[in-house]
């Protein structure tokens, strides 16, 4: 039988705790709950009150991969969910309010995804995102010095930026926001992407089309979009190895030189989070939230 474990008074069933998902390395499913048990207090609030999205791989990185927005058949009662907009009616999704929902959740084996905005203001951002995702040869090296580029030019319109890997090959900058509508974040983020295509145009592109992208670093603002979602901090990915997106200092992003030197997998994080805490932490601080020019 599958172990029955409590949680804060909630009564879960894991199950398949000894199986290998990630083979390279041998990290098994009881390993992945474990991360996220440990990881928790950190992780939480970057999932609070947002309608999540799942990137479920049941059987591993090299398995089958699916995303998963609705409330899934069985679903405990005592799991919040929340009503969302879409352009082809509403949906429920669910909210990731506590330790026993995010436990459940990680049975499903998920790579957790989250909107800019909050299930109580669809549509209104309280921060800006972008994905900065390179095109071989281009690597984080890459990234890094487009991020820095950014962080400044934020700066001159008094927005504070923070960093963290994408847990793949890339690097995510967040902004805290005043809520803002989506579609006026999404045209000032374009804005700053092309911007930085004009000032790098060796270096940046800041449309999608993958024939422009070879050797440069894709400046994606279109995750600020409503309908678009990002990984959030602190969540595993469906990669070779058990890789996390991880926050990571302005200094160690400036420093980065090489294609692995800004690759955290979940025993890393863990001791980076007993060391330095959540380096993100001043997203949820009200005052650092910036206005759009």
């Amino acid at each position: 039988m599958a172990p029955i474990t409590e949680v804060e008074g909630r009564r879960l069933t894991l199950s398949n705790l000894e199986k290998v998902l990630y083979p390279e390395s041998g990290f098994t499913k009881g390993e992945l709950l474990h991360y996220y048990a440990t990881a928790a207090e950190a992780l939480l609030p970057h999932l609070r009150d947002r309608p999540v999205s799942f990137l479920r791989f049941p059987d591993g990185p090299d398995g089958q991969q699916f995303f998963a927005k609705n409330v899934p058949p069985g679903t405990p009662s005592w799991v919040r969910t929340a009503e969302v907009p879409r352009s082809d009616g509403g949906s429920r999704q669910i909210l990731v309010q506590d330790l026993p929902t995010l436990m459940w959740a990680a049975n499903l084996v998920t790579e957790f995804h989250a909107p800019q905005w909050r299930a109580d203001a669809p549509g209104r951002a309280d921060r800006l995102v972008f994905d900065l995702d390179p095109g071989a040869p281009a690597d984080i090296v890459q990234c890094c010095e487009v991020g820095v580029w950014l962080r400044e030019r934020l700066a001159r319109d008094g927005l504070e930026a923070y960093a963290k890997t994408s847990g793949s090959k890339g690097l995510h900058l967040l902004v805290p926001l005043v809520p803002t509508a989506s579609e006026r974040v999404g045209a000032y983020a374009k804005g700053l992407a092309q911007e930085a295509e004009a000032a790098m145009p060796r270096l940046v592109v800041h449309r999608m089309a993958r024939g422009l992208r070879r050797g440069k670093v894709f400046v994606d603002h279109s995750q600020n979009s409503a309908a678009k979602t990002t990984a959030v901090a602190y969540t595993l990915r469906a990669r070779v190895s058990p890789t996390v997106s991880a926050p990571v200092t302005w200094r160690e992003v400036e420093g980065c030189r090489s294609s692995g030197g800004l690759v955290f997998d979940a025993g890393d994080v863990v001791a980076r989070l007993g060391r330095d805490g959540d380096l993100l932490a001043g997203l949820f601080d009200a005052d650092r939230a910036g206005e759009l020019p």
